[in-house]
């Protein structure tokens, strides 16, 4: 009995390596249109008379004003946050699967996966709350050198001393009520679509449980968690990006005062702002993502997710 819980432990440390190792090539590969992405939704934000933009407008000004590497503005908080947000959930899901139904994870209903994988984006979304407010405020700081304005933070760790000496220590997790109900939803949409799809895939012999069949799967859930996620995603953008002025003014007071704001000022579709470079990046992330994983998993001799 003892053996077979080492052995437990050292198979669930090795998923841990493994997909913090699988997130932070995901998350290098496809950093670019995440920064997009964030740029596209704060779009608007201050000025509501501010002219349409696109993806590929909004790439064009940054890599033209500021260079090249600008594009990977925030990219050390996104790793950092990586480092415990995907295996929490990734290890997190998988366990908890598991725990349901011990002997055959595919028996397990669609609903049932939802809940599951919802519950360990919450978990793990709270505890990496804090890295990516500072990813969200490096990424929007952009907009600030190319208007030749001093940028708010210099670095990841400037930026959490900063934001805890003005905003006090809880100001780490400002925007994590929306924070939280974008990962339930991203991951309920992602983990279960993606642990669905892939057992239809292979059990209707369209594939073997290789590439072809995680490449079907990735797209599938990445299209479900863009639809489920994108509003709630533009709403936590926003309120992380928000920080307190010197008279302590914020432009919004919660999450559903954001929401009602956007929509109101900007239309219904504003919630939806971001969505193609949103899918852009969730597909190819991904794929990245679970192909490496999966192949990493292979070769440490694990059984596949």
């Amino acid at each position: 009995m003892k053996q077979s819980e080492g052995h437990g432990q050292t198979h669930t440390k090795m998923k841990i390596l493994l997909s913090s190792v699988s997130a932070m090539m995901a998350e290098t590969t496809t950093f670019p249109i995440d920064l997009i992405k964030t740029r596209l939704q704060l779009h608007g934000q201050s000025d509501s008379l501010a002219r349409p933009t696109n993806a590929f407008r909004v790439a064009s000004e940054i890599v033209r004003q500021q260079g090249p590497l600008s594009l990977y503005k925030g990219l050390s908080p996104a790793i950092i946050r990586h480092l415990f947000y995907t295996p929490i959930r990734i290890v997190g899901y998988e366990n908890l699967r598991n725990l349901v139904v011990a002997d055959n994870a595919a028996s397990l209903s669609l609903s049932s996966k939802a809940l599951v994988g919802g519950i360990s984006g919450v978990i793990a979304q709270i505890i990496a709350s804090p890295a990516d407010l500072v990813k969200v405020r490096m990424q929007a700081d952009g907009r600030m050198v190319s208007k030749g304005l001093r940028p708010r933070y210099l670095g990841p760790f400037e930026a959490l001393n900063q934001i805890i000496h003005t905003e006090g220590f809880g100001g780490l997790w400002k925007g994590v009520l929306p924070n939280v109900q974008r990962a339930f939803l991203v991951n309920m949409g992602e983990l279960a679509c993606y642990d669905q799809a892939k057992h239809f895939v292979i059990h209707n012999q369209i594939a073997d449980d290789n590439i072809y069949a995680h490449t079907l799967a990735s797209i599938m859930s990445g299209l479900s968690a863009t639809a489920l996620s994108c509003p709630a995603d533009v709403v936590k953008t926003r309120i992380m990006n928000q920080a307190a002025s010197k008279e302590d003014k914020i432009m919004y007071t919660s999450s559903y005062d954001c929401l009602v704001k956007t929509v109101r000022s900007e239309g219904l579709r504003a919630l939806w702002k971001g969505f193609f470079p949103t899918w852009a990046r969730l597909g190819p992330w991904q794929f990245v993502f679970w192909v490496s994983y999966e192949k990493f998993r292979q070769f440490a001799e694990l059984s596949s997710f």
